[in-house]
């Protein structure tokens, strides 16, 4: 059975799409099945593992609006043990499509638990919003990670994430938990950005990953060429980071499987 977690922050520009991207990426270098969701209109996480999303037929709005089967909507990338389940721009006015329609915020739900079987790993980009379509992916996951960046507003707006959280555990996915919290555009030099780790760090607690992402030009590079960091550059800081995150995730599911989840030592250089 697959472990889908949701990649979820309603304020924009906080490492969302780049941690759903490479977190994915890391976790197929560990040689797991793994299936990216894009369910964001921008389809950023698309065009990061290398696929334009205008020439995609069958996308997450096919799957949400016209009942297409969720298998045909997947396309293998150019990295083994990865595929993507494609966006598209049509899927912004798919929360006003479904706004009438019986059970609209199980959509995503019923179509993933026909995928589960297929994949170790799901890992959802959801919109900078908590709309209709970020309410879908949390109602389908296990679990959520919160990518929280080391700048000044990082703790705005997190209440009412978490809020939502708790009203889709009441309502619609009981078992939702929080995956953990990753700090992310981590400036060593800066004292600000320690500190507003330690301040995450005394309101989250243990949920805040080891794993901090560092401020990187090819990490920001890396989605030009549409590829996942460490396909772009192996030895960067940005891949070592998202490599320990993976590591974090495998090992956190581990225990809760109490089975082994260690990403092998040679993966990350198989995949250069």
């Amino acid at each position: 059975m697959s472990r889908i977690i949701a990649i979820a922050n309603q304020k924009g520009g906080v490492g969302k799409t780049t941690t759903a991207v490479n977190l994915a990426a890391s976790i197929a270098a560990a040689e797991h099945e793994t299936l990216l969701v894009d369910m964001d209109p921008q389809a950023n996480a698309t065009s990061g593992v290398g696929v334009d999303s205008k020439t995609c037929e069958t996308t997450t709005y096919e799957v949400l609006i016209n009942g297409i089967e969720p298998k045909d909507a997947v396309l293998k990338t150019n990295m083994p043990f990865l595929s993507l389940m494609p966006s598209h721009i049509n899927l912004v006015g798919a929360e006003i499509e479904m706004v009438n329609e019986l059970h609209r915020e199980k959509k995503m739900r019923v179509a993933l638990a026909s995928l589960r079987s297929s994949y170790r790993y799901i890992i959802i980009d959801c919109p900078p919003s908590l709309g209709l379509l970020t309410l879908n992916a949390l109602t389908a996951s296990d679990s959520v990670l919160v990518p929280v960046q080391c700048e000044y507003y990082a703790l705005e707006g997190l209440g009412q994430l978490l809020n939502t959280i708790n009203m889709v555990k009441r309502n619609l996915n009981p078992p939702l938990e929080i995956e953990g919290v990753l700090m992310t555009m981590f400036d060593s030099r800066l004292r600000l950005s320690n500190q507003i780790v330690q301040e995450v760090k005394k309101y989250f607690g243990e949920k805040v990953f080891s794993t901090i992402v560092s401020r990187n030009v090819r990490l920001s590079e890396a989605p030009s060429f549409g590829k996942p960091i460490l396909l772009y550059d192996a030895l960067s800081t940005g891949t070592h980071n998202y490599m320990e995150l993976a590591k974090e995730v495998l090992e956190r599911t581990a225990a809760s499987r109490n089975e082994g989840g260690k990403i092998p030592p040679s993966s990350a250089a198989q995949s250069r």
